[in-house]
C-alpha cells in the first residue's frame, strides 16, 4: 500500500500584513457582503476577483426559496467575470462572509466544493495559480492557488 501525504501552506495574516493589492481586494470582498441576498440563510457573502487586465470583479451569494436555484458568491463572481472579460485571465479571488448576526465571522470561511471546482477551471484557464485569500474578521488565511483548496481536484475535463 502507497499512502499520500496531502498538506495546504497557509499564511495567516493581520489585515495590517497584507499588500496593497490584497488589502484592496478584501476590502471589495468584505463591502460584496452587503449586495448579498440571503433572506433565508441570512448568511451573507462576498467575493472579488482580480484580474490581469486590471479589472477586478464582485460577487455576493443569492439565494431563492426554490432551493437550490441560488448561486454562491464565488461562482456568481467568476460567471461574470468570465462574462464580462473573456479574455482576461484571473489573478486572485477574496472572500468574506457575515454570520447571522450580521457580523464578519470570526474565522475565514472557505468556498464550498462546487465553487472550489469552478474556481479551479478558472485557474486551469489562467495557467497559473490564482492565490486565495479568506477574509475573517480579524485575519486573513492566504492560500496560494485554488488548487491548495481542492488537492484531489477533478481535471480530466
Amino acid at each position: 500500500m502507497k499512502q499520500l501525504d496531502i498538506t495546504t501552506k497557509v499564511d495567516v495574516l493581520a489585515y495590517d500584513e497584507l499588500s496593497a493589492s490584497e488589502a484592496i481586494l478584501t476590502s471589495l470582498a468584505r463591502e460584496a457582503t452587503e449586495r448579498s441576498y440571503a433572506p433565508y440563510s441570512h448568511f451573507r457573502v462576498g467575493a472579488a476577483i482580480a484580474l490581469d487586465n486590471g479589472e477586478t470583479v464582485t460577487g455576493a451569494n443569492q439565494e431563492n426559496v426554490a432551493y437550490p436555484s441560488g448561486t454562491c458568491a464565488e461562482r456568481s463572481a467568476c460567471y461574470y467575470a468570465h462574462a464580462r472579460y473573456p479574455e482576461a485571465r484571473f489573478k486572485a479571488i477574496a472572500v468574506a462572509a457575515r454570520g447571522t448576526d450580521g457580523e464578519f465571522v470570526a474565522d475565514p470561511v472557505a468556498p464550498c466544493g462546487a465553487c472550489r471546482q469552478a474556481l479551479l477551471e478558472y485557474e486551469i484557464l489562467a495557467g497559473a495559480p490564482v492565490e486565495v485569500l479568506l477574509c475573517g474578521r480579524d485575519k486573513v488565511y492566504r492560500l496560494p492557488s485554488v488548487a491548495s483548496t481542492l488537492p484531489l481536484a477533478f481535471t480530466e475535463f
